[in-house]
């Protein structure tokens, strides 16, 4: 299977980190610099004694977010290596992806449970090729113990289930210009080669170029040489269409019609489609920012004294997939108006200068209620939050859109604590609370059939909403206690779904089982949805039923809360 974001991952995301704390993170950095240094020298390699090499290994970290120095394994010192060897090729076009492949082994740990006789050596003991490079072996080894005691259940643990226990995995690096649909280009790329991603993690550099390690199953032999060249093979039979040089993409104001690929259908843009809806910029006034990512930044402001939220693509950032990105986000918002889908305002669409203006959301979104205020739902406002939705969404789907990342981050809500639809494929903007990566969708409210890479429709979008609901239901973060990719894993092999609360009222249950069967096809449309949410609500009290509530209720609570 394929999947996204990683264990650790988030890079490609927001940074909105406190002085104190981003002080504490370049300590960190700084230590484990320093003791990356001393052990390169210790062990006698070659590059650590050229005369410059501290300052090149410095240079090296920097590049790198925070994260990579707190993630990387001390005890493979020797990765760090091959990491800026590999950034070092990308910078050349001819390199792009560059790649390597290694044997790693991760043997779990005791978990009191399984006897002597898994156990009686130390893990390391027992393994024949290094770790991993990054530091979440935890989870690995979490994987490895819960794939064991499926092998060995109801059998005796002998020598044959030991053996089994420690079969080595393959690492999988790749560095090359960092740009939107990377990760789900790669790990479409790893899934064609036969490949079961069981662990990764995903980095950008300050000047553009990515990072991203893969450690898999899958390949039936030990040695790199044959995976390294059915690598090779599949990479350049993709290189045309997924590994583009960077280039010019006509301007969307030019008088001719632009054709935008979104990902299962062709988009056209009519010539005149920048007329009506193009801004002067000189007439955009920022306020603050909002949030700033890779490939963009959000700000507040006013057009014409109308309050609104402005995305900005970074001019440096700027290339053909991100500007399709930008032209199909344009086209979509161009055809949509709905109370409650977010607002098109306009674009200015002649580059250097992108930019998409819709409506300033002064309630913020419902991830931000939920997971960073604490926030609950009582059911009647739980309802009419899902009714709002999923209308926004039946009208999408009646014009033909797929959203592909509905998510309740992309839930934001106005003045009038109406709840709206946002973010329609432009760069990931928003700040994201490090639940997903900058490019891709995530793939903890993601569709099976999305995940794996298979052809998929608009049911994709309502097994989200029923991840969605089951998330306002909770307040709890989709598969929280299981990495990104350990919770994709187990949605596409293992047929795992949330686990809905016992008092949960049992047509609103039904109704989420519907949402996130595995067979598209059974699942129900909004139009159905909204109705049987309707009828929920007038059998649980309506309105009636929240006014009772005590306390100040979600709405005035998240509206208070962004004011």
């Amino acid at each position: 299977m394929a999947m996204e974001e990683t264990g650790s991952c988030g890079s490609r995301g927001m940074d909105r980190k406190p002085t104190s704390v981003n002080n504490r993170l370049q300590q960190k950095k700084t230590e484990v610099y320093n003791e990356v240094l001393q052990r390169l020298k210790e062990i006698g390699r070659s590059e650590a004694q050229e005369m410059d090499f501290d300052h090149q290994l410095w240079a090296h970290f920097n590049r790198l977010p925070h994260r990579y120095g707190m993630d990387v394994s001390l005890e493979r010192a020797v990765d760090v290596l091959t990491h800026k060897r590999l950034l070092h090729l990308a910078r050349d076009p001819a390199n792009r992806p560059s790649f390597d492949v290694r044997l790693v082994q991760v043997i779990p740990a005791s978990d009191g449970s399984l006897g002597d006789a898994a156990h009686s050596n130390s893990p390391r003991k027992g393994s024949i090729h290094p770790p991993p490079a990054f530091g979440s072996s935890r989870n690995l080894e979490a994987l490895a113990l819960q794939a064991y005691k499926s092998e060995v259940e109801d059998a005796d643990i002998g020598a044959d289930a030991v053996a089994k226990l420690r079969r080595p995995m393959h690492e999988i690096t790749f560095s090359t210009i960092d740009r939107p649909k990377l990760l789900s280009q790669l790990t479409s790329l790893l899934a064609e080669v036969g490949l079961n991603i069981q662990e990764a993690h995903a980095f950008s550099t300050v000047d553009g170029y990515s990072l991203d390690v893969f450690v898999v199953d899958g390949w039936p032999f030990e040695e790199v040489d044959q995976l390294r060249a059915a690598l090779e093979r599949e990479v350049l039979k993709t290189q045309k269409c997924s590994w583009p040089h960077l280039e010019s993409l006509p301007l969307l104001n030019e008088q001719r019609q632009i054709k935008v690929k979104c990902e299962y259908e062709q988009l056209t843009i009519p010539n005149d489609a920048t007329d009506v809806w193009e801004i002067d910029p000189q007439l955009l006034k920022f306020e603050s920012k909002v949030a700033s990512g890779s490939y963009g930044d959000l700000y507040r402001g006013t057009y014409c004294s109308q309050d609104v939220a402005i995305e900005i693509l970074k001019a440096e950032r700027l290339n053909t997939e991100l500007q399709k990105e930008f032209a199909q986000e344009v086209y979509i918002l161009r055809k949509i108006r709905h109370k409650n889908v977010v607002q098109f305002i306009g674009a200015c669409t002649r580059p250097p200068h992108l930019c998409i203006v819709t409506e300033f959301m002064s309630g913020g979104s419902v991830y931000d209620f939920l997971h960073e205020q604490n926030g609950s739902f009582k059911l009647p406002e739980l309802l009419k939050v899902a009714i709002n939705v999923s209308k926004g969404m039946n009208f999408l789907h009646q014009n033909n859109i797929i959203h592909r990342d509905l998510k309740s981050a992309n839930l934001l809500m106005d003045e009038n604590k109406v709840v709206k639809v946002s973010d329609f494929g432009v760069a990931r903007v928003k700040a994201q609370t490090g639940v997903m990566t900058a490019e891709t969708g995530t793939y903890r409210w993601m569709a099976p059939e999305v995940i794996e890479h298979k052809p998929y429709d608009h049911k994709a979008d309502v097994f989200s909403f029923g991840v969605v609901v089951w998330e306002l239901l909770t307040g709890k973060l989709p598969h929280e206690y299981l990495t990104p990719l350990q919770a994709a894993v187990a949605v596409v092999q293992r047929g795992v779904r949330p686990t809905i609360p016992t008092h949960t009222n049992a047509k609103l249950a039904e109704l989420l089982e519907r949402c996130w069967h595995k067979d598209p096809a059974l699942r129900p449309d909004f139009s159905d949805i909204t109705q049987i949410l309707h009828k929920i609500l007038t059998e649980v009290g309506g309105d009636r039923a929240g006014r009772k509530e005590k306390g100040p209720g979600f709405f005035s609570a998240l509206r208070r809360g962004y004011h």
